[in-house]
């Protein structure tokens, strides 16, 4: 029995140590963003471009994903407020999936954006490489990345801390309680992720 209890106080320990270094990757991650996400456009210093994350276009039910909509929203505001010159659509394309060709198709034909000032990056699988790619592969620095809130605080968390000049447009989110909670918890232990990412010097490749 004493075996036993000294096993569960083991555990017990080490899992409030886990939550305790979990709340204090979070902790980072905010501080290190603090007042570089934005919500009115007024309010918004200018940047060369617009890097916009991808979701996909749809929900599994077929119906248009409102993150989606809301995400090209926001980026096509900051273009006709003259906030940027250039937007980056960067998502995942593989076999019949292509979330920059549908990000495009929607800015240049529902939000007016002149299609030229548009560039694809078919290599956003995650996150992290869609800013790693922004900035070595197209070489954009001074950007304004736009998703959900929930979302921007760790892409900025990336970009800040790959020497880029970046501040977050948050996309209008949607308060659905089965989604709500989801992302919020998904996104608590993401940015632990991006922390651990970042101490240990691991970049993803997929």
């Amino acid at each position: 029995m004493k075996k036993a209890a000294n096993i569960l106080k083991i555990l017990r320990v080490t899992a409030e140590i886990a939550v305790i270094l979990m709340m204090l990757a979070n902790t980072w991650v905010f501080a290190l963003t603090n007042g570089r996400t934005y919500t009115r456009i007024s309010k918004i210093p200018p940047r060369e471009t617009a890097l916009v994350l991808g979701t996909s276009p749809k929900m599994r039910s077929g119906i248009v994903n409102p993150y989606f909509v809301k995400r090209m929203d926001a980026a096509a505001l900051l273009y006709h407020h003259g906030k940027i010159r250039k937007i980056i659509v960067s998502g995942e394309k593989s076999e019949g999936y292509d979330e920059p060709s549908a990000m495009a198709h929607y800015l240049v034909y529902q939000e007016g954006v002149p299609e030229n000032i548009i560039i694809k990056d078919p290599r956003g699988f995650k996150t992290q490489m869609s800013i790693n790619n922004c900035k070595n592969v197209y070489g954009q620095k001074n950007v304004i990345i736009v998703s959900q809130g929930f979302h921007n605080l760790r892409a900025l968390f990336y970009a800040r801390n790959n020497d880029m000049n970046a501040l977050g447009f948050d996309a209008q989110d949607v308060y659905k309680n089965e989604s709500f909670y989801r992302n919020q918890l998904r996104e608590f232990l993401a940015r632990v992720m991006a922390v651990v990412y970042y101490i240990f010097g691991i970049e993803r490749k997929i």
